[in-house]
Parts: structure tokens; C-alpha cells; sequence
């Protein structure tokens, strides 16, 4: 039987292979049409290149020259100094791709914090979106354009800090090209820019009538998936001298939960996973409902224990409130089970004698939301003159995701940067004064509105089995009868507009303007209001023992439905001219001078705000807030002297002010050598600027909450749990489960991160259609907007130490078993500085290969790589974090790591220019199971767990399609994606998903998936 380790490594070996005989196979002069020309004649044969150069030295493109992203003069890709990777639509379905979303997520180049959809129901702040993140430094540091046009940002941020544009807004059918520059590119686009820029551009023209239809799902019969598209024309720019088309699109993604999963991803039982040890044996019962030594885990039942106020009563022991389990099966707890380490036997009053084991993560885990897309497009170009031509673009899209999420939580902190009491009495104010409790079940009930609730005016809690007995009830579970529900409506409106031509004196003028709004709408349901929950525990109108016989009007009233709105704006116009100045050895000096004035503005107002009271507010429902509107003028230049046939310099500079007060001044110069026709050497230096975010300089106080673990604490404060970090596994949940939340506050008086880039590489053919490149990068970020690293309160709160300044650590509620023990922390609070360094340096590969095999059979091979040899962050006194290969930045990357490797492979044979069959392989490198930014040491395999390795596999996948064309406008094709049917590696740390990373993961969770589809052309 073949394992799964030999089929990796089949795989990569094929693809080197093959990539090995490209360079020996007879070549033909032949030369692959280009975008541009794919662009106006949709029946040209695909192609599957990934970068469109051709030639080292710029003279082999076949058609007329385009602006390439990151220049302001029309040239070609493969004459520019910059490094830039193009996609194509025929590239994406040569891949099996079908959005441009998913499209930008593969980037060799996207690595470290990205945001995939799928996170959106994984805790995201930014919930609906997805976002790339070049070069590891975040989706805050790539610009993301429509045809060169800035784009207003998602209204929510990205760890609530990091604004960014939503991927999902692209609308995919009208997308021609996707042009990602891989160096800075703040000289010609201003903030944002400093790890590169994605730059989408949508079609020029459209004559006829085109379109899709697919569907698909996986073999397992989850994550099904349907695509619509339909683009209609008319009009000839050259012989009419117009073009009109309109275009929409329909997409849909079905939801999957992890019980549609196989086994392990789709239990909270990790028994079978491992070595088998102890401590997973512990885990698997732990996670059904029964955690041994350390209490009962609650799940959808209510458990109750008798006390006096808030004091339970010595000896007593939490039961069941129900005679039986409302959700799992009934467990009797042993005397083991009842036994707290380092106390006396029998000494555990939090051990219920029966408990109900739950399989949450079987029962109520998501992997990713339901999403539906549609949207419509319309355009008209028209020649103006005999020397220019201008043109009115308009897009609106919506784009929807929903999932329904865990029982809805009755005591909890919500995410706020406030810590909020539990409370167990009718006086929330009191309950405030005192700091946190246990939530209980009063003695006594009576009408709502009542100030003081006593035997005189009201009567015994039906709720509160002790009521006879004067005792309260202190309550612990979530609500059996309900769970959360979220879901997200995005609509975007955009629209576009210029003119571009040339003018006596040979200058060339180009004008653009854009408006853009989006309208985000979140709904949320399931959440509990703490007002009225208090409301229905001091008035008895819910019943806890028996949840089904609630009617639905008090359910709804417990849990009303939280909307919040939320909109961003972006209004921009730039005008820029160039000049052929004078006549150089290699070519004519070219000078380009522009400006532009833009206005960007978030409103994002808090779905969870406290103006009205901490009573007023829901549990667990993200808090974060922001709004803010700025305007930017800018003024930009360029210049590009060909010295030589073999030696062409670029230089460029932009400055930038913004009305809230920071200006930056971004330069920018390239040079390209190309000694011989075969090889070229390229490189670029250049500084950028990014811009502190609205929610970096406005934001409400934002919380995220990162799981506790060992590296936090000393053997002194463990020893109080009966544990030491040594036996960090057998403390109690309350510390080994347990998660603190880092509370950051906004500052306006943050400076703009400044940015130091530099590129050097060569493009390399060796024969014609063979290419090879690689690029050397390196950036490095100064100023970087941080908190403070909040292990260093949390250590010296551990260690009894003073709080370091610039903290507020505010302790959690206590542990239920552990009133005499100092708490855990709750919060952290620190406000954003400019501190850091950030440093990343890698290399890039791409390769491409075209050769007619004979008359009527060609191959083509196409594929890149990026090799991250460094990125890590420098804090103030010289502490240094390094990422690469690990789980760090972990709460940065929500601990999806950072990969040194990521690679893609395409090979495609086409057979009469009617058959093709490609396969597609993809390539993500593994990790250890640490993060410096946690405490822990590279490569210690902290955040692992003690039955599985401390090193994550990579992970390689496979992907097939077959297309046939029925006749010259009709073909059909199909998709098997991830033929192996190979599951991603087990992952325990990362919290972005469920036992693996799905950022390395990606759609490879769903294992082996057909996807069936035909396109005409009329």
C-alpha cells in the first residue's frame, strides 16, 4: 500500500521532473498570445502561463503595449524592472479555479496572516471577508486595486486593527487579467503598498455572447458549490469605434460543519489520534463532557450547586438541574473523576456525581459558512477623436455568508477590553461593585420591574431546586434550546470612469475617476442580553429545568436579534501624462508626472456598544467599533531611461498628505541588464508607508482572546492548582483551557510605518518559450504599529512581579472549586505604539514552458514558489521573534503559522486544440508546533500536545481538469480536485480551525471533490 509520505513525495518529484524535460523538449518560435490579446479575441487558446514574460529582454510579446502594475508608462511585463506574476481566466480554469478570491489565496506569495472565508466562521473579526497577505506582513501592507483604482476597505478590520479589501467583492466575470507586483510599489500607489500589490483588471471590451454553468461537490456529498455567468456585447472600438457589454454572475457554497468531516476532524474525541497516551485518552473523555479532575464541563445542560449568596455551600457538590442529560449521554463521575490533584481524595465539590458528555465539536463545529455571491456588471468604451477613447464602468455585487455557531453562552466575558461579572443577585449594580461572581438562581421571584425581590412580595424560585431552603442555586451551563447564528450581507457599489489619448507634442494623457460604497449588514441571533436575562431569572418567566416548554416569545426576548450596519466609502480621481523626451542608445527617455486626490471613511459602530450601561450589551458578541474619514492628495513621477540596448533605469517618486496631519514622501528606482538576449538581471530599491488604520487610530477597545499555556506561568502560581509547568497537562481546565484576552486601545497620535524594499533577480531563457525566474526580496518595516507583547505582563503577574508600565492586567473571574486561589488573567490592556522592526526576505521562483510536441499535440508547464528565508519582528532593547517554519506570529496568523515554502505546479497537454488535460500540483511547506510571540522557544513544539509530533507535515494535493470541446463555441470540462484524497495534516494548536490549519489546508479538508462545467461562445 502506498503511504501517504511516498505519494508527496511522487508528486513533488513528478513536478520537477517535469519541469526538468521542459527545458530538453524541442522548442518551436511560437509565442503564447498575451492578455491583451486574449482580452479582445475570447476565442484564443488558453494559456497556462502563471508569468506572462516571454522575453528577458522585452522585444518577444507579441501585440501592443500595456500599463503594467506599478508603472505609469505603457510597456510591456517582461520590460520592467519589478517582478510581477500574472494571472489569467484561462490559467484559473487550467487550476480549477473558479473565483478570483480563490485565485489570489493561492499565491505562492500569500503566506503567514491571510484571511480565508472559511475563518469567517472560526472567529474572525472581520467576518464575510477574505484578504491576502504577500510576503507574511499582513493584509494590511498589500494593496489591493481595481484597474489601478484604489478600492474602499471592508468596514470591518482584520483583528479588528487591519483594514483591507475584501477579496469577495471582485466580481469574476469580467476580470481579465490579475497583475500582482512583487516589490514595493508606494512610489506609484502610496500607502499600503509595502509587500506588493494586487492589481485586478477587468475587461476592456466584449463583442458577442459568452458564458458558464458548473457545479460541483465532494466525493463525501458536502461543500457543494454552483457557478452562473453571462457576458453580452456588442460594438467594434476599432471598426465602430464603440463597445458595450453587461455581465453577471451567480455563485453559491454550501456550508460544512465538521460532523460532515471523517474522523478525526469531526470530534471532539482525540482517543484515536496519536500514540494513544494518557494525556489524549484524558483529552478524549475531557472533550465529551467529563473533564477528569478538573470539573464538569457544562455543555447545552444547566448544573446547579446549593449556596448562601454567593458562597457555596461546604461539602456540596454541582447535579444535574434535570433529572436527565438534555443534550449528551449521562456519565457517573468516579472517585478518580472527583479527585482534584494535590488535595485529598473525595476533596472535589466541583465533580458532579453524574455529568452528560457532549461531543460539541461534533455537534455544533463549523468549518465554513454558507456563502452566496451574485452580482452584475456593465461598461461602454467609445473612441473619442482619432486620439482617444474613454469609458463608464459600473459594478454592484452582494456577497452573503451565515453559519449557526455553539449554545448560546449564559456566563462569559464578551470581547470588549471589559471584563463583565457574572451575576447572582436581582442588583446588577451591586454585582458590579463587588467584581465577578458566579451567576445563581435567587430564592425568590417576582414581577419584573421589582427593585427588591423578597418573601414579602414575591415567591419561591421555581427555577432553584434549594428555594425551600433559603439557599440560592449557582448555575453553570449554556441554554439547551438555542444556539448562535451569524450571518453577513455585503453589498458593493462601484463605478469608474476616463478618458486616456495623446495631444499635440506627442504627450500621452490619461484621466480616472471612481466611486465606490459598500453596505454591510451582520445579524446575529442566539446572543444573550444580559439585562434580560437577569429579567428572566429574577422573574421566573424562563424555565431552566425544562427549556422546551419556553414559549418562543421569551426565548426571543432572552436572545433578541443583534443587527448592526456598517459602510465604508472611497471617491478617487487621478490624472497623469507621459512624454517620449529624447533618444537614448536603447530606446526614447520616457517621463511620467501625475496627481491624485482621494477620500477614504468607515462608519463601523460597535454591534455590542456600553454607552447605555454593562447591563445593556450581550455576551461574547464582538465589540469592536470604528469610524473615521480622511483625504488624501498626492502628487507622483516617473522616469525611465534606456541607456542602453542592455541597460534600462527607472526611477519614481510619490508624496503623500493626509488631512488627519502625517505626510510621507516614497521613492523608488529599478534597473534592468540584460548582458544577451537569453538572460536578464533585474532589481529595485525603494522605501514605503503605511498608514495607521481607522481602527489603529479610532477603534473602541478590542479584545482577542488567546488560549492559555504553559510558557505563561511559574511552578509558584501552578502549585496553588496542584500542578507545576512540568505537568502543565494535568492542571485544571481552569488554567490549561482557560484563554486571557489582549485589550488593545486606539491611539490618534500613531506615526505612518515606514518601509525599506529591495529586489534583485534574473530572467533566465535558455530557448525560446522557456523561462525561468527568481527574485530575491527583502523588506523591512520600521515603526510597526504594536501593542506591547503582553507576555511580559503576564509573566511578571504570574511570578507575583509588579506589572510592568504601559499594562493593566485585569484578573478573571475565579475558578469554580479555586476561590482561595489567585485568579488567571482575564485581560490584558495596552494601547498601539510605534515600536517594532519587521523583517522579511525570501525568494521567488517561476518557471514556464511551451512546446509543440508535434502538429497536434502541445504541452505547456507553468509554476512558481516562494521560499520565506526570514520573517520576524525586533522589539524596543533589541528582543527578537522569529516566525519561519513555526506557528508564529501566532496571534497575529490566528495560529496559522508561517510556512517557509509554498509552491504550484501546472502541466497541461492539449491534444487538436480540442482535448486538454492539465494536473495541477500544490504545495505547502510543514511547521513546528511553537511560537516565539507565545512565551515558548523556536522549534520546542510548545503548543503541541504530548501524543503527537511537534513538527507538521507539509501538505502537497493534486488537482485534474479535463476539457473537450464539443464544437468552435461550446466546451465542456471537469475538475477532480485533490484526486489523492488526501486530508491535511493533524494540527492541534491552530485556532483557526479544528485539528488542522486551514490556511495550509484549504479546501483539501473536504477531501477528494468533482467539479463538472460548460462554457459557450456565441
Amino acid at each position: 500500500m502506498m503511504t501517504s509520505f511516498n505519494k508527496r513525495h511522487i508528486l513533488a518529484s513528478t513536478s520537477v521532473l517535469g519541469l526538468l524535460l521542459s527545458m530538453t523538449a524541442p522548442a518551436t518560435a511560437q509565442t503564447a498570445p498575451t492578455p491583451a490579446q486574449n482580452a479582445e479575441n475570447q476565442s484564443a487558446e488558453p494559456t497556462t502561463q502563471v508569468q506572462t514574460v516571454t522575453d528577458p529582454a522585452g522585444q518577444a510579446t507579441a501585440g501592443e503595449d500595456i500599463v503594467v502594475t506599478g508603472s505609469l508608462l505603457r510597456q510591456t511585463d517582461a520590460a520592467t524592472p519589478s517582478p510581477v506574476t500574472t494571472l489569467t481566466s484561462a490559467n484559473l480554469d487550467a487550476r480549477g479555479i473558479n473565483t478570483v478570491q480563490g485565485a489570489i489565496q493561492s499565491l505562492a506569495s500569500n503566506n503567514g496572516p491571510a484571511l480565508t472565508n472559511s475563518f469567517t466562521a472560526n472567529g474572525a473579526f472581520a467576518g464575510g471577508a477574505s484578504a491576502v497577505s504577500l510576503r507574511g506582513l499582513s493584509t494590511n501592507s498589500t494593496l489591493v486595486l481595481f484597474d489601478g483604482l484604489r478600492a474602499a476597505y471592508y468596514p470591518l478590520a482584520d483583528n479588528a486593527t487591519r483594514n483591507f479589501v475584501d477579496l469577495n467583492t471582485i466580481p469574476d466575470d469580467i476580470v481579465d487579467r490579475i497583475e500582482v507586483l512583487r516589490d514595493g510599489a508606494s512610489s506609484s500607489y502610496g500607502a499600503d503598498a509595502i509587500a506588493g500589490v494586487v492589481n485586478v483588471i477587468t475587461k476592456r471590451s466584449f463583442n458577442g455572447i459568452s458564458g458558464r454553468a458548473e457545479a460541483g461537490i465532494s466525493q463525501d456529498g458536502v461543500a457543494a458549490n454552483q457557478r452562473l455567468t453571462l457576458t453580452a456585447g456588442t460594438g467594434d472600438l476599432d471598426e465602430k469605434g464603440y463597445n458595450a457589454y453587461i455581465s453577471g454572475f451567480y455563485f453559491r457554497s454550501e456550508g460544512v460543519y465538521n460532523r460532515d468531516l471523517p474522523y478525526p476532524f469531526n470530534s471532539a474525541d482525540q482517543r484515536g489520534v496519536g500514540t494513544g497516551g494518557p494525556n489524549n485518552i484524558v483529552n478524549g473523555l475531557q472533550s465529551n463532557g467529563l473533564l477528569t479532575n478538573n470539573g464538569p464541563q457544562a455543555g447545552a445542560n444547566f448544573y446547579v450547586r446549593p449556596a448562601n449568596g454567593a458562597t457555596a455551600v461546604t461539602g456540596s457538590r454541582f447535579q444535574l438541574l434535570t433529572p436527565g442529560c438534555l443534550n449528551g449521554t449521562p456519565y457517573t463521575t468516579t472517585l478518580a473523576d472527583r479527585t482534584q490533584p494535590g488535595q485529598a481524595t473525595n476533596n472535589n465539590a466541583a465533580i458532579a456525581p453524574v455529568v452528560c458528555q457532549q461531543d460539541a465539536t461534533n455537534q455544533y463545529g463549523v468549518v465554513s459558512p454558507n456563502i452566496e455571491r451574485f452580482g452584475g456588471s456593465a461598461r461602454f468604451t467609445a473612441k473619442v477623436g482619432s486620439s482617444a477613447e474613454a469609458y463608464f464602468e459600473a459594478n454592484f455585487q452582494q456577497s452573503s455568508s451565515n453559519y449557526t455557531g455553539d449554545p448560546s453562552v449564559i456566563r462569559g466575558n464578551a470581547p470588549a477590553g471589559i471584563l463583565f461579572p457574572q451575576f447572582s443577585t436581582s442588583s446588577a449594580a451591586a454585582q458590579y461593585a463587588a467584581g465577578s461572581a458566579p451567576l445563581s438562581l435567587p430564592v425568590y421571584v417576582c414581577p419584573r420591574g421589582t427593585v427588591n425581590c423578597t418573601a414579602a412580595n414575591g415567591t419561591l424560585n421555581p427555577n432553584n431546586p434549594f428555594a425551600a431552603q433559603g439557599q440560592t442555586a449557582l448555575l453553570l451551563g449554556t441554554l439547551p434550546d438555542s444556539v448562535t447564528y451569524n450571518a453577513t450581507r455585503n453589498r458593493v457599489y462601484r463605478a469608474a470612469l476616463g478618458i486616456n489619448g495623446t495631444i499635440d507634442g506627442g504627450w500621452n494623457y490619461r484621466v480616472d475617476g471612481t466611486a465606490m460604497h459598500t453596505d454591510l449588514r451582520r445579524t446575529q441571533a442566539g446572543y444573550v442580553f444580559i439585562q434580560h436575562l437577569l429579567d428572566v431569572i429574577n422573574d421566573g418567566s424562563y424555565n431552566f429545568i425544562n427549556p422546551a416548554s419556553n414559549s418562543q416569545a421569551t426565548r426571543d426576548y432572552l436572545t433578541p436579534t443583534n443587527i448592526s450596519n456598517s459602510s465604508s466609502d472611497l471617491y478617487q480621481i487621478q490624472a497623469s501624462v507621459s512624454k517620449d523626451l529624447f533618444a537614448l542608445p536603447g530606446g526614447n527617455a520616457q517621463l511620467a508626472v501625475g496627481g491624485s486626490v482621494f477620500y477614504e471613511a468607515i462608519d463601523a459602530p460597535s454591534a455590542n456598544p456600553d454607552n447605555n450601561g454593562p447591563t445593556q450589551r450581550y455576551f461574547t458578541i464582538n465589540a469592536f467599533g470604528t469610524s473615521g474619514n480622511r483625504t488624501v492628495s498626492s502628487a507622483f513621477g516617473e522616469l525611465q531611461l534606456p541607456v542602453l540596448d542592455q541597460f534600462l533605469v527607472n526611477a519614481s517618486g510619490r508624496y503623500d498628505h493626509y488631512s488627519s496631519g502625517q505626510s510621507n514622501f516614497s521613492p523608488k528606482i529599478g534597473a534592468k541588464f540584460t548582458p544577451f538576449r537569453q538572460l536578464a538581471i533585474r532589481g529595485t530599491w525603494s522605501r514605503g508607508f503605511r498608514i495607521p488604520s481607522f481602527g489603529e487610530a479610532n477603534a473602541l477597545p478590542t479584545t482577542g482572546y488567546v488560549t492559555n499555556n504553559a510558557t505563561l506561568f511559574s511552578d509558584a502560581y501552578l502549585a496553588q492548582y496542584g500542578c507545576t509547568v512540568a505537568t502543565f497537562s494535568s492542571c485544571p481546565t481552569y488554567i490549561r483551557s482557560g484563554s486571557y484576552g489582549q485589550t488593545t486601545l486606539a491611539s490618534q497620535n500613531l506615526d505612518p510605518e515606514k518601509s525599506r524594499s529591495f529586489t534583485a533577480g534574473i530572467v533566465f531563457e535558455p530557448i525560446r518559450n522557456v523561462t525561468f525566474t527568481a527574485d530575491f526580496f527583502d523588506i523591512k518595516k520600521t515603526g510597526a504599529i504594536t501593542t506591547l507583547t503582553a507576555g511580559d505582563a503576564l509573566q511578571a503577574y504570574y511570578a507575583g512581579q509588579p506589572i510592568p508600565a504601559g499594562f493593566e492586567v485585569i484578573p478573571d473571574a475565579v475558578g469554580v472549586g479555586f476561590e482561595n486561589a489567585t485568579p488567571r488573567v482575564g485581560l490584558v490592556r495596552s494601547q498601539l505604539v510605534n515600536a517594532n522592526t519587521i523583517h522579511s526576505q525570501g525568494i521567488d521562483f517561476g518557471a514556464t514552458g511551451r512546446f509543440d510536441l508535434s502538429d497536434a499535440v502541445r504541452y505547456t508547464i507553468s509554476g512558481e514558489a516562494s521560499l520565506l528565508l526570514d520573517l520576524s519582528t525586533t522589539f524596543p532593547g533589541g528582543r527578537k521573534e522569529k516566525y519561519v517554519g513555526t506557528l508564529g506570529n501566532y496571534n497575529l496568523t490566528a495560529g496559522t503559522g508561517t510556512p517557509r515554502w509554498r509552491a504550484n505546479v501546472t502541466q497541461t497537454l492539449a491534444v487538436q486544440d480540442t482535448y486538454s488535460l492539465s494536473g495541477t500540483v500544490n504545495y505547502v511547506a510543514g511547521y513546528n508546533l511553537s511560537a516565539e510571540d507565545q512565551g515558548g522557544v523556536r522549534g520546542d513544539g510548545g503548543l503541541g500536545v504530548d501524543y503527537l509530533p511537534p513538527n507538521v507535515d507539509g501538505y502537497i494535493t493534486l488537482d485534474l481538469v479535463g476539457t473537450a470541446k464539443i464544437n468552435d463555441r461550446v466546451s465542456f470540462y471537469v475538475n477532480v480536485l485533490n484526486v489523492l484524497n488526501d486530508l491535511p495534516p493533524i494540527d492541534p494548536a491552530t485556532y483557526g480551525a479544528y485539528l488542522y490549519n486551514p490556511v495550509q489546508g484549504g479546501e483539501g479538508i473536504f477531501g477528494r471533490q468533482f467539479r463538472a462545467g460548460i462554457k459557450f461562445g456565441l
